[in-house]
């Protein structure tokens, strides 16, 4: 189903209207519409050169303070508050970083420094993460999709042997396709080595017996479709199938023989964290176009990044492996060729407050928190936003979470107020948001 049609140009909706008003009375001219609506292809074109995206994700709230939006040295014993590391300057003049990004620092050049994210969920992880994975608020009535959806939804497979969208971690319902449906849904993997389960054929499973199988479970296929024509639904369960059996070939599978790469770029890559971001390179490659990639999914510090008490004494190990995968990520794509066309995402469901608590770790805070983007054609080199002496509020260009992701969607080529349909109902690719106009030349 298109759920982008039915969108006329010549009467544009109510969140459109509202839409240019809002970059007018930013001082930002509109652009003009074209056939079509779309917003990108105006004589101010806001888009980046990227057609991949790899979205690292900091489950649990990592701290801005402790890593890309350092402050004045606090003391968690005495609960003096301030960042818990020394920092150092970064390739980007004048900005900081946590001294535990020694790796990313000279390379943040390629980046951009998101300091200034905000949002109004504070205590609830689940609500945040929503927010952080598909732009809206929670709702009772629509289903929203995730950030890679959409990208599979505007952008398609790449290849036909690929899917268009992967999560490595655990499923959830926000990473899901919402009311786009089941074929803008993702596969997941837990395993850097053997793939997705089930996709790999049993030993004892012989080439021939395979085919037969594949052939008896189609023609069954062929005939639910025939006596259910017209259900929507079976329709894209039966080709959501079809897609599924492609991916046991060589070219997904493929991506998964990380011994075929150098054992000294896999020791640069680092632990397993840093082995999935090898392996979303190696996927970009074959033509995904988003994956997600959890880090601390064995919760290697005992608490992942939500540092409460004594989660905050072995924060230092997160931040080091962060710092290791993401830089070797970088350079690695770089040397290929594919920075430019890959949109690098650092992000996280919100921040930490720079005050410790009563056992040394830190709260909850969404008033400021940071987001780092790198690569897919952006003007990097820049720090956005800005926050006050303890990062408790932004003082300086808010980047709210619909610009966020209107910003990475422009960065894609994707028109980010574009309307989709969660059936007769419109619905903007994002709410409201307006892409970090810097960024883009």
């Amino acid at each position: 189903m298109d759920n982008t049609k039915r969108a006329p140009v010549n009467a544009p909706s109510e969140t459109r209207r509202k839409f240019l008003a809002r970059l007018a009375a930013g001082g930002l001219a509109a652009p003009f519409m074209l056939p079509g609506g779309d917003l990108l292809a105006g004589r101010k074109r806001r888009r980046g050169t990227a057609e991949h995206c790899i979205f690292l994700w900091l489950g649990g709230g990592a701290s801005q303070v402790d890593t890309f939006d350092p402050k004045k040295m606090g003391d968690p014993k005495k609960r003096v508050a301030g960042s818990d590391y020394p920092s150092i300057p970064t390739a980007i003049s004048g900005a900081h970083v946590c001294e535990h990004l020694r790796r990313s620092a000279p390379l943040l050049d390629r980046a951009v420094l998101v300091r200034s994210v905000h949002h109004d969920v504070i205590d609830e992880h689940a609500a945040a993460v929503n927010r952080m994975h598909t732009g809206r608020p929670t709702s009772g009535t629509v289903v929203y999709p995730s950030m890679g959806s959409v990208v599979s939804h505007q952008l398609g497979k790449a290849t036909k042997g690929v899917p268009a969208y992967v999560v490595m971690g655990y499923p959830n319902l926000t990473r899901g396709p919402g009311f786009l449906g089941a074929r803008h849904g993702y596969v997941y993997l837990t395993d850097t080595e053997s793939g997705p389960d089930g996709l790999a054929r049993h030993a004892a499973v012989t080439e021939a017996r395979h085919r037969r199988r594949v052939a008896l479970l189609e023609r069954m296929r062929e005939g639910f479709a025939r006596r259910s024509a017209g259900d929507a639904a079976v329709e894209e369960y039966v080709e959501t199938a079809r897609a599924a059996f492609r991916l046991t070939g060589s070219e997904f599978m493929s991506a998964f023989d990380l011994a075929s790469e150098s054992s000294s770029l896999r020791e640069s890559y680092g632990s397993e964290f840093g082995q999935r971001c090898l392996l979303a390179r190696r996927l970009i490659e074959r033509g995904v176009r988003f994956i997600e990639v959890a880090h601390n999914l064995n919760f290697i510090n005992g608490t992942g990044w939500d540092t409460h008490n004594e989660g905050q004494l072995r924060q230092h190990v997160l931040i080091d492996e962060l710092d290791r995968a993401f830089s070797t990520l970088l350079l690695d794509l770089e040397r290929r060729r594919l920075l430019e066309k890959t949109i690098v995402v650092i992000s996280t469901e919100f921040g930490r407050p720079s005050a410790f608590d009563g056992r040394g770790g830190r709260g909850h805070q969404s008033t400021a928190f940071s987001t780092v983007l790198a690569g897919g054609g952006l003007r990097t080199g820049q720090v956005i936003g800005e926050t006050d002496e303890l990062s408790k509020r932004v003082v300086e260009r808010p980047v709210s979470v619909p610009d966020f992701f209107a910003t990475v969607f422009a960065a894609l080529g994707i028109d980010p107020l574009r309307e989709l349909y969660a059936g007769d109902r419109p619905v903007p690719i994002t709410d409201m948001g307006q892409p970090i106009a810097e960024l883009f030349s």
